[in-house]
């Protein structure tokens, strides 16, 4: 939990005895590889950190899957549609391996701005900085060409190379299987 709650005052940027209540409101919880998160059609009840592991957000379209993201170590995961306004969800989350969270309960995160005096502006701070990073994946994906979004998520992201399905990396690019299997062996890395 220790590593939890630096990254807590580092992201936050809140008090000692503030990080500490809201580490306590979250709970160690296991998801075996292979298992889901949350499922398309429920309602979003929970909001996670991944200590460890990697958990995979898609959409089931007909005859496809097309993935969002990959949550990785030390990032939340959530679909925040279905945990914010209660909404079923329109995404799968599943993990890709044995994974670690600590997770929040939807009534437990309303409690906090009662826990906590400055939790208004520490919730602001979290989905600005989820809102900006969407909005940097939207205009990558937008803007970059094909192999760009492929050096990015490299640079960014090496350790998905070798721990994910390819074409759930292809998919999260925006590109076909074959499409980056063909830019993969053009890349000299």
């Amino acid at each position: 939990m220790t590593e939890f709650k630096n990254y807590l005052h580092q992201y936050f940027d809140i008090s000692t005895d503030d990080c500490q209540t809201l580490a306590s409101s979250f709970s160690a919880e296991t998801i075996k590889k292979g298992e889901y998160f949350l499922r398309s059609g429920s309602p979003g009840k929970r909001l996670s950190f991944i200590q460890e592991g990697m958990l995979r957000i898609y959409v089931s379209r007909p005859g496809r899957e097309v993935t969002q993201w990959i949550s990785t170590k030390n990032s939340f995961v959530t679909d925040f549609d279905a945990f914010f306004y209660q909404n079923p969800s329109l995404r799968n989350v599943q993990a890709l391996t044995d994974s670690r969270l600590l997770t929040i309960s939807y009534e437990q995160y309303q409690s906090l701005s009662k826990k906590i005096s400055a939790w208004n502006e520490f919730e602001k701070r979290f989905i600005g900085k989820c809102f900006i990073f969407m909005e940097s994946r939207v205009f990558d994906l937008i803007s970059l060409s094909a192999e760009e979004r492929y050096k990015s998520l490299f640079e960014q992201n090496r350790e998905l190379f070798n721990q994910v399905p390819l074409q759930y990396l292809a998919s999260m690019l925006g590109m076909t299987p074959e499409t980056f299997s063909r830019i993969r062996k053009k890349q000299a890395f």
